[in-house]
């Protein structure tokens, strides 16, 4: 036991805090870990024991009553005592008896099995995931169970864009549930990682080769392997040159991903090019309309008659390519093959608007099954903006090959890095909303038994607060039901004020890095005391503030430098016999 001081007799002492004299020679900081032992008043309870974080710490010259009195201090010619007094946050009192600590009694420092009762670590058992390191060295522990669903779920990380290291800590997050005792369901856990910022997400599988002996000693600390990710899969939208389909990144063993027009038509992905469906208030209405008649153009995948792909054929329209460059078989004769993207969208404005070789407009009239007795108002502002969404998505949707859409659920590998950096916002909506969709749907259907977790930065982008779009509707899905069906969000971004409430208030554990002082100010803060929102300000890259729901006051806490590459210049090159003979091979 290592005495620190005393509670205070001249300020308050109460049940849930309390102020402590600091012994000369000694020290305490804030995030220190505190407790205090007083006898109960009734001798047959024995003594009661209070453990507590120090929030506050001050020091003052007593005996000073001026300002200037300082410089007559220090040339002591005033009488002056030196006080230093920290103030603690009650966490945690045994037995659970709300009596205010004697006066005088000693305060010892939480060390090792004292440490762990001031957090609940002793309530976590086998289910203790180590998230960093706090002040003191000691390993910061989480619960387990509120973070894969069993009492709670979904992550939420904040903080200054290229300050705050968000992303960094996802992975050091996914890291430790990958290779951590507490997970005990491994082989059955995945990752999806959306990568928005360059190429940084590609060399998870590389060692990083700025880890030193001091990053290494901290992995070990946490009982973690200093290593990079062992099975990632590497996903990227095709580059829009003619001929082959080729990842558009520069890693050469990137896969590309794209959805063939029966695929896009059959699994009703037509929505997610919408971002404002509330524009309008019948819009949304007409999204759905043209949707249903879409599935049912190509019909369903186990029907003899439904349309196999990757193409579609229609017997209604003709477009300016004929038949014969459109290569039609034979039993497909006097039918219009729907190739690209683009000709999907100029086959939807005839059936909603009607040919363009009307003589006018009175003549120009759409087919009443696809328009849904929508104005043509409505009609033009859909087409208006299905038009302007060719350019962006038409590699990403066509009927050349057949598609190859992201599987993170088949996938052989434990991770898979859905690359979006190069799309544009209204691409990027598409892939995400389409492939989480798709994720969450076969949850539901239970046709995988394992936990997904979902890493997504720039989440205000995709969950706006105000407004509506179906990705946001997705995303509300996974944070209200997500957790029951293993379906886990990490998200990200720079303002949790601009996101979607519901979203932020479903996550049980809550990190923040660098934030702006006017955002921390923010309403969504306050679950942090005022200390650590003034302190969220300055926070250095590398620290975050954790708050989890079974330790009542937030931890401030280290994570060492990430053991994998998260950019290529930090990729550590393969110098060993082994590599070298294959090349000289």
């Amino acid at each position: 036991m290592s005495q620190v001081g005393m509670v205070l007799g001249s300020r308050e002492a109460k049940a849930l805090d309390f102020w402590v004299a600091v012994e000369e020679g000694r020290y305490l900081r804030l995030d220190d870990l505190v407790y205090v032992e007083f006898p109960h008043p009734d001798p047959r309870k024995g003594s009661v024991r209070y453990y507590g974080m120090v929030d506050q710490v001050i020091k003052l010259y007593e005996g000073a009553q001026f300002d200037t009195d300082v410089f007559l201090a220090r040339r002591d010619l005033l009488p002056v005592s030196l006080s230093y007094a920290a103030h603690v946050q009650v966490t945690r009192i045994m037995p659970e008896e709300y009596l205010p600590p004697d006066p005088g009694a000693a305060v010892y420092l939480a060390q090792e099995e004292t440490l762990g009762l001031a957090l609940y670590y002793d309530r976590m058992q086998e289910q203790k995931l180590p998230v960093g390191l706090l002040k003191n060295g000691e390993v910061a522990y989480i619960n387990f169970e509120f973070l894969n669903g069993f009492k709670g779920g979904h992550v939420n990380i904040s903080g200054v864009s290229g300050v705050a290291a968000k992303t960094s800590y996802a992975t050091f997050l996914l890291h430790g549930i990958f290779q951590s005792s507490a997970n005990r369901q491994k082989a059955n856990t995945k990752a999806l990682i959306f990568n928005v910022k360059g190429e940084d997400l590609f060399y998870l599988d590389k060692d990083n080769s700025g880890l030193n002996d001091e990053g290494r000693a901290a992995y070990q600390k946490l009982g973690l392997p200093a290593q990079a990710f062992q099975s990632v899969a590497f996903l990227a939208p095709p580059r829009k040159t003619p001929g082959d389909i080729l990842a558009d990144v520069g890693r050469p063993d990137a896969s590309a991903y794209y959805w063939d027009l029966v695929q896009f038509c059959r699994e009703g992905l037509l929505p997610f090019l919408f971002t404002d469906r509330g524009a309008m208030s019948n819009l949304g209405f007409l999204i759905d309309q043209v949707t249903e008649r879409l599935r049912r153009l190509v019909g369903d995948e186990n029907d003899k008659q439904g349309q196999r792909g990757p193409h579609i054929v229609v017997d209604d329209w003709s477009d300016e390519l004929s038949t014969s460059e459109a290569h039609v078989p034979f039993d497909e004769l006097g039918r219009q093959k729907i190739v690209t993207f683009a000709q999907l969208v100029r086959y939807i404005e005839f059936k909603l608007l009607g040919p363009e070789s009307a003589d006018d407009e009175e003549k120009q009239k759409g087919d009443p099954r696809w328009t849904a007795r929508q104005a043509r108002g409505t009609l033009e502002a859909f087409v208006r903006r299905l038009r302007a969404s060719i350019g962006n998505v038409e590699h990403l949707v066509r009927g050349d090959k057949p598609g190859k859409r992201p599987n993170p659920l088949g996938s052989q590998a434990q991770v898979s890095v859905v690359d979006i950096h190069q799309l544009s916002a209204q691409a990027q909506m598409f892939v995400v909303g389409s492939i989480l969709r798709e994720v969450f749907g076969r949850k539901e259907k239970g046709d995988y038994a394992g936990r997904v977790f979902v890493v997504l930065d720039e989440l205000n982008k995709y969950a706006p607060r105000d407004g509506e779009s179906p990705i946001k509707d997705i995303l509300l899905d996974i944070a209200e039901r997500g957790r029951s069906l293993g379906v886990i969000l990490i998200g990200a971004q720079q303002t949790a004020s601009e996101v979607e409430s519901r979203i932020v208030g479903n996550a049980a554990i809550r990190v923040v890095g660098r934030l702006d002082a006017a955002e921390a100010e923010r309403p969504e803060y306050r679950y942090l005391p005022p200390s650590f929102r003034q302190r969220a300000v300055i926070l250095p890259q590398g620290t975050m503030i954790l708050h989890q729901p079974e330790v009542p006051v937030p931890l401030a806490l280290t994570f060492p430098l990430p053991a994998w590459a998260m950019k290529k210049d930090e990729v550590q090159e393969d110098v060993s016999a082994e590599k070298l003979s294959r090349l000289i091979d």
